[in-house]
């Protein structure tokens, strides 16, 4: 694992010759040894297509590639931080949550109408993550930032989760989702889209939700 938990706030990264990390821009904290930060217009390790349609619709962040030999400590605007293990299945994530992951992930850009239509851009819309989410998928480590911490809720066959689209994270796994209203239609008015819809997932995998409803 190349990222180790210094406190709630920050994480380590332990860098070899020969594997890179990738991080938002602004989010080395320190370093040490012989270490290069680059500017990536690529999106990571699965290239430039892989952002197109994020950039046309204003949701891409930009990265820096760190490579070289040494450690390197990244924390941002005091968000608590969550390391994601990944073991060849796909982590499903805004990208303004990923404070770094390892370069051996293969990082994509999907599209919310894909699963769900109508309803799943409606979801990406209510849960902050907008027209598009970023997928990271392989085998590594993944650091993502929430309010207030981090939880992990397993999803199993037969057991559905619920939650607050306003708490969601990310979630990974063979994990389906769909947004469901969580009251009568009559009963919405007034009401704050979080009070008014539940995300709900279901399949195998893991669902990451944060103590806060705060976006990012």
């Amino acid at each position: 694992m190349p990222f180790r938990e210094i406190n709630s706030k920050v994480v380590e990264a332990v860098l070899v010759p020969g594997r890179k990390v990738f991080s938002q821009r602004g989010a080395m904290l320190a370093y040490r040894g012989e270490v290069s930060f680059t500017p990536n217009i690529q999106g990571g390790r699965g290239g430039f297509a892989s952002m197109i349609g994020r950039r046309v619709a204003g949701e891409a962040v930009p990265l820096m590639t760190v490579e070289g030999s040494g450690t390197v400590m990244f924390g941002h605007g005091g968000h608590h931080v969550q390391v994601i293990e990944l073991s060849g299945d796909t982590l499903y994530v805004e990208a303004d949550r990923l404070l770094a992951f390892d370069g051996t992930l293969r990082q994509g850009t999907m599209f919310m109408g894909s699963q769900g239509g109508v309803m799943g851009m409606v979801r990406g819309q209510v849960t902050g993550q907008g027209l598009f989410t970023t997928t990271l998928q392989g085998h590594g480590a993944v650091a993502v930032m929430a309010h207030g911490g981090v939880i992990e809720l397993p999803v199993t066959p037969g057991r559905e989760v619920h939650v607050d689209p306003q708490a969601y994270v990310a979630h990974h796994g063979e994990v389906r989702n769909k947004l469901s209203t969580a009251v009568g239609w009559r009963d919405m008015v007034g009401r704050g889209s979080g009070e008014a819809f539940q995300l709900e997932l279901s399949g195998s995998g893991a669902v990451y939700v944060q103590a806060s409803e705060e976006k990012l």
